[in-house]
């Protein structure tokens, strides 16, 4: 068959490109403002106008919500229900849930007298921001502040939860699977997964137990089906009482220009501020992470197993009780583990960061550690290199141009033993293969340091003055966060180049080719 002429093809297309924006014009003809208030309200109104509020979110919950719709929260309302949101919007018109009028946040406070304060449920093209979000409790149980669930949905598209302010979410610290805002993908008949999922902006204060945590199923070999463009950033998290920040079941996530202290805080077992787990190509960039309490791990990051490729780059780790960062995996002939292949930590900050630094846990392989700074203050006395061992040992790891400024003492080593959270060490890699050491600057003391045929060695050193003044913000009193989160990103830029020597190039995140593709397990 003959091709039709140049012009027709043209014209074809000329005709499906208006008929597009002839079916986006009348989706955006029939969108509609919904207005709620708590205080002047009735949900005998029709809602579409400030003068006529409904009153209750449960009205907003039955409303037939459809592609461009926004539905407006009145400032200094507060409400003692959730928001449930089971309606999608369309792919150039989402559904918008924000507010109206001047005042307070519009405050959610469900007091445990309900799982959620807010809840996405199986829901796509959805954005929602804005708003104040609480759920106390005299006891814990598992609760969330902002719950993004899909069960057996297929891929979910295009869901925003921003400028939210979250606090006091009394969950329970036995489970991971609650807190501050947790996103899920869960499967029992159809592979379910996020595509372009964004948490942005919010500020996460007192969450027991995950601060934003992700949950997936289908993390094995055979039911791999990875979210696709998570991005987790400018999050402010304080006072969390286990991890803060875990994507799970995820392929190219970013992790970017967070804040996160105190994690930790109250749970028991093993927590770190910022880590992954089941996931391909993440990418942890600029973040700030301090305080973590604990040394059951107590890590500010740390790249855990069943991934490939994770990169930890230009953060600032500092005051973790368990160390800088963990890198960790068992045998890989577990069903659910590919093991850890491929880790970078690349051109971080670590200051004062306790117990073990760096600690290489179990058979990981192909990771590089290389242009970090750390410093070990006066007073303290850790290990800086602990390889342990979790159904084996790491092997092929390197170590190269990093500055280990110690103004007290390091050392490094293999595990012996155990005595609750501490590592017995003693001196030497004897059980990892291909652990190499190569042009980096051992500053000060250094206690069974490893043979570094380049490295460069000062032994007189003792510390060096610094501004370490970074901006700060109490999280009980949340007006001028924005303001405070471009002073943040502006002085982690300047300190990161200072301590570095040269200019912070932030990476980009990417998804696996299909050369890259997991192997599928052999039937």
């Amino acid at each position: 068959m003959r091709e039709p002429p140049a012009f027709i093809r043209v014209a074809r297309i000329l005709a499906a490109f208006l008929c597009f924006i002839t079916f986006l014009s009348a989706a955006n003809a029939t969108a509609r403002d919904h207005y709620v208030d708590a205080s002047r309200g009735d949900d005998r109104n029709d809602g579409l106008t400030p003068a006529s509020p409904w009153r209750s979110l449960a009205q907003v919950r039955q409303a037939s919500l459809g592609p461009g719709d926004r539905v407006l929260l009145m400032a200094g309302s507060v409400w003692k229900e959730p928001l449930e949101i089971r309606r999608s919007g369309g792919r150039k018109a989402p559904i918008i849930f924000t507010t109206f009028g001047t005042g307070p946040r519009p405050r959610i406070d469900v007091g445990g007298r309900f799982d959620y304060g807010v809840a996405i449920l199986n829901a796509e093209y959805v954005e929602v921001g804005g708003l104040e979000v609480t759920n106390e409790s005299e006891t814990p149980s598992p609760r969330y502040g902002v719950l993004i669930s899909q069960k057996d949905t297929g891929v979910a598209r295009n869901i925003i939860v921003r400028d939210m302010y979250i606090h006091d979410i009394r969950g329970t610290n036995d489970r991971k699977d609650n807190g501050g805002i947790i996103f899920q993908a869960l499967a029992s008949t159809r592979a379910t997964r996020f595509h372009n999922l964004v948490i942005e902006r919010n500020i996460i204060w007192r969450a027991d137990r995950s601060g934003i945590a992700g949950i997936s199923d289908q993390v094995t070999p055979d039911r791999w089906f990875p979210s696709e463009g998570v991005v987790i950033r400018d999050n402010y998290l304080d006072d969390i009482g286990g991890d803060g920040i875990v994507p799970r079941g995820t392929d190219g996530a970013l992790v970017e220009h967070n804040i996160v202290y105190r994690a930790a805080a109250r749970a028991t077992g093993y927590k770190v501020a910022i880590w992954q787990w089941s996931t391909d190509n993440t990418l942890i960039q600029l973040n700030e992470v301090g305080f973590t309490h604990g040394r059951w791990d107590g890590q500010g990051f740390d790249s855990d197993f069943n991934s490939r490729r994770t990169t930890i780059a230009y953060n600032f780790s500092h005051d973790n009780e368990g160390g800088f960062v963990l890198i960790c995996s068992p045998d890989r002939t577990r069903a659910d583990n590919m093991g850890n292949v491929g880790t970078v930590v690349s051109r971080n900050v670590s200051r004062h960061d306790g117990a073990r630094i760096v600690q290489l846990a179990g058979p990981i392989s192909h990771a590089r550690i290389e242009s970090n700074v750390i410093y070990v203050g006066k007073d303290q006395d850790v290990t800086m290199i602990a390889a342990t061992h979790w159904d084996g040992w790491a092997n092929d790891v390197s170590f190269s141009n990093n500055t280990f400024a110690v103004a007290g003492t390091a050392r490094y080593g293999h595990e012996i033993g155990r005595d609750g959270p501490k590592y017995l060490v003693a001196a030497g890699f004897p059980h990892s293969q291909a652990l190499r050491f190569e042009g980096n600057r051992f500053l000060g003391r250094h206690v069974d340091p490893p043979d570094d045929s380049r490295g460069i060695w000062e032994p007189e050193y003792q510390g060096t003055a610094a501004d370490w003044s970074a901006p700060t913000f109490d999280p009980a009193a949340p007006v001028g966060f924005d303001v405070y989160l471009a002073n943040h990103r502006r002085w982690m830029l300047a300190m990161l180049a200072r301590e570095l020597g040269q200019p912070v190039k932030l990476l980009a995140a990417r998804r696996s080719s299909w050369m890259e593709a997991r192997p599928r397990p052999a039937p």
